[in-house]
């Protein structure tokens, strides 16, 4: 009978607060069933914890009255049907929830100190806490963020503080009545309750919206995903004609050309022999050593004689005709490259510069040595002292680096070349057949693919740059860039030699020693062309103070070979602002444009050469990002600003096509892909059909899906635009392209926003 009535008194004042009219209920009852004050709680709660230790099972809270209430609580919440808070929701609210001051019940240390102390239940982070929920029902909007809860004031016990006033709605009664729940489930209650584990899910459950399942959230929905395809209205939208296939200057007729490079080599051997070709610097910026055209001429021979005579396998010639062969020369040895180089031609071999490998197991020398093992690589040429500075193996040769194939290696220096037999004349002097050279490229993904460049687009790249730069006999180039490859290669090593220019060479171990090296030789030759970077001109400027006596005045082209990077042009303002002063004039500076595939596309020319006069262009990045030209002011700092890269290359043809697709035409005001039809560009990629058809051979089509040109273009790789007089534009490169929803984003911004912010300074919106 005790155990009945206690039961019952239990029940009742559980209930009392829900169904105050249920079974004639004694009021006190209820009167007693009301949240007890702060100064009684504080006190009565360490007494509780102190008469039931963490361990015991507590019968008392095993009983069905407690889920009973929890029912009833339930249906409550079910009849009122009020929106749950979520995190997600308060942006929709007008009016701030701030506004409203919630009652001081948090349990928010309670609830931080059960995430640490054993033996207590833990609650879920998404979860808000139940006494904030009488409160959230006054907003109007119900709505709250579930940080609210816990920034609310606690007291040091962790204990709620103060009772919502009994005229809250029921739905927030029933709240409170949970709230009591979940204020008995963490005091004391052992983990292995089930009773309690059970209320507490479903306090759980009552507090946290529904959310559908982690990776629900990674399914697309086909509606969705239309929905976000929908173009934003306001997006700007090309207005412009439809361009057309610009022409190049045609190549001068009536001037004696040579039928090869190797011709014109034989020629200046033999009847400019003491002509001086390239010359070496050390890193102390002294000249160690001066190329003479005759023994260029005459070492190239030996090599070539040594390697199609000397190097034998089982009695058999090692290499035959068309063979490639790879060059590993170290930045600071121009002279025994060009000596390998020109010996490879001369030997109808195509030589295949690369890097010195560093290490065994270097990341770039594997691809390297991937396109080694794609071009059937099986002869290395280099230098003593290289050979001695490359990883050994334990039996004293040089290393096999991994991912590259076996290997045969030959020094070149003098002692190790046979000299030919006087009668001895090699075949290749006029050939204009099959690949001359090939050049290395590592795409955006780190793969290393070949570019073929054929011995008739060699002579034809020569010629183009001869009459681009109006190169005379025996001028002096000097060359800051790397001369194994690109612009370095092609004005510094090949069309250097068909006008008997003398190049001075510096080496980056110099530049770096000294950022001004460059400029005191073009003092010291008197040179008429200097090829830089904007870098070199940068750190040039850095370190120009104090020195009074260095002049320009000599240079009539300062030719600056990552002209395309939108970048380069505060580097040449900045470059023209300091050595105007000191002999530099305006036009001198000549921004290029040149990739891998397409070798030269543009480079401005002086005006004494017939080039208009240089322009820039103010352009809005919003514009830019979806493709489209909008001229802006400069005063914003949501633009760019570039400088043009010159005219198109002399005999060649040039277009704009779109980035994704079909290569269409783009419209005047429109981004696109500049594409060369030229026969001074690439030919293929070595071994790789697919993708060298994609490149080589792309047809531009017009808006009807006829075909622009009579023969297919190379595409560049260079984004940009045909811009007034003719100028063509470059504002970045499809391997920096980074693509997000519709917009379009260049890497190089990005890098180059990043090096201008200083720390704790802003990054402007809009780049």
């Amino acid at each position: 009978d005790i155990t009945q009535k206690g039961y019952e008194k239990k029940r009742a004042k559980l209930l009392a607060r829900y169904i105050p009219l249920i079974q004639g209920i004694d009021p006190s009852l209820q009167a007693e069933n009301r949240t007890p004050g702060p100064s009684q709680t504080t006190a009565a709660a360490p007494k509780q914890q102190k008469s039931r230790p963490t361990t015991s099972r507590d019968e008392r809270f095993r009983s069905d009255v407690h889920t009973e209430a929890v029912q009833a609580a339930l249906a409550k919440y079910k009849e009122r049907k009020m929106p749950m808070p979520s995190k997600r929701r308060s942006v929709l609210v007008h009016s701030s929830v701030e506004t409203y001051t919630p009652p001081d019940t948090s349990s928010a240390s309670e609830d931080e100190g059960s995430l640490r102390r054993p033996g207590r239940l833990t609650s879920t982070p998404l979860q808000s806490h139940s006494s904030v929920e009488p409160w959230l029902d006054r907003v109007i909007q119900g709505s709250s963020t579930s940080s609210s809860a816990s920034s609310t004031s606690s007291h040091p016990g962790g204990r709620p503080t103060a009772a919502p006033s009994a005229a809250a709605t029921p739905g927030a009664a029933a709240a409170t009545a949970l709230a009591g729940l979940e204020a008995h489930t963490h005091i004391g209650v052992p983990v292995n309750s089930r009773v309690s584990s059970k209320i507490q899910q479903l306090l759980n459950t009552l507090k946290r919206p529904k959310r559908p399942p982690l990776k629900e959230f990674f399914v697309d929905d086909f509606e969705e995903l239309l929905e976000v395809q929908q173009p934003d209205p306001n997006q700007p939208k090309p207005e412009g004609s439809e361009t057309s296939v610009l022409r190049g200057e045609p190549l001068t007729a009536g001037v004696p050309r040579p039928p090869s490079l190797l011709a014109t080599l034989q020629r200046w051997g033999t009847v400019q022999p003491k002509s001086p070709c390239l010359t070496a610097l050390d890193t102390t910026g002294k000249a160690t050593y001066t190329l003479t055209y005759g023994k260029l001429w005459s070492r190239s021979l030996k090599l070539a004689y040594t390697l199609l005579n000397k190097l034998t396998s089982k009695n058999e010639p090692l290499l035959k005709p068309g063979d490639r062969v790879a060059l590993v020369f170290p930045n600071s040895d121009p002279v025994m490259f060009m000596v390998a180089f020109y010996g490879c031609l001369l030997a109808e071999l195509v030589p295949v510069p690369i890097e010195v490998p560093l290490t065994r197991k270097d990341a770039g020398s594997q691809q390297v040595g991937f396109l080694l093992g794609s071009c059937g690589v099986s002869l290395a040429l280099t230098t003593d002292a290289c050979q001695k500075g490359l990883p050994k193996a334990q039996t004293g040769e040089v290393a096999t680096f991994k991912g590259w194939p076996p290997l045969s290696w030959l020094v070149i220096d003098g002692k190790h070349l046979a000299r030919p037999p006087k009668d001895w004349h090699p075949l290749a002097q006029d050939t204009r057949t099959g690949t001359a050279y090939i050049e290395y490229k590592t795409s955006k993904e780190g793969s290393t693919v070949g570019v073929t460049v054929s011995h008739a687009s060699l002579l034809a790249q020569c010629r183009a740059l001869t009459q681009a730069c109006g190169y005379s006999e025996a001028e002096t180039l000097t060359n800051v860039l790397d001369f194994k490859r690109d612009a370095g290669l092609w004005h510094g090593v090949l069309t250097s030699v068909m006008n008997r220019m003398h190049v001075v060479s510096i080496p980056y171990a110099l530049m770096k020693a000294n950022p001004l090296s460059w400029i005191q030789k073009v003092c010291f030759y008197k040179a008429r062309a200097a090829l830089v970077k904007s870098r070199d001109m940068h750190w040039s400027l850095l370190a120009q103070r104090g020195q009074r006596d260095l002049s320009l005045s000599s240079l009539r082209m300062l030719i600056v070979a990552d002209g395309a990077n939108p970048w380069s042009i505060s580097s040449c303002d900045a470059f023209l602002n300091v050595f105007q002063s000191r002999g530099l004039r305006p036009e001198v500076i000549c921004p290029c444009a040149s990739s891998p595939e397409a070798l030269t596309v543009a480079i401005r020319r002086p005006p004494d050469l017939g080039g208009p006069p240089p322009r820039k262009a103010v352009l809005s990045m919003n514009g830019l990002s979806y493709g489209v030209i909008r001229v802006d002011t400069e005063e914003k700092l949501s633009v760019l600003t570039v400088q043009d890269v010159g005219q198109v290359m002399p005999g060649a043809n040039v277009c704009v096509v779109k980035l994704e697709g079909t290569p269409y035409l783009c419209k005047t005001d429109e981004v696109g892909e500049i594409c060369v039809n030229s026969s001074a560009t690439g030919t293929a990629y070595y071994g790789l059909l697919g993708i060298t058809k994609n490149v080589f051979e792309a047809v531009p089509v017009t808006a009807g899906g006829a075909p622009v040109f009579d023969r297919p273009f190379t595409r560049t790789g260079l984004l940009g635009f045909i811009g007034p007089d003719n100028l063509v534009f470059i504002v970045g490169k499809l391997d920096g392209l980074m693509v997000t929803g519709v917009r379009r984003h260049n890497a190089d911004d990005v890098v180059a926003t990043a090096l201008a912010v200083e720390p704790m300074k802003f990054v402007y919106r809009g780049r």
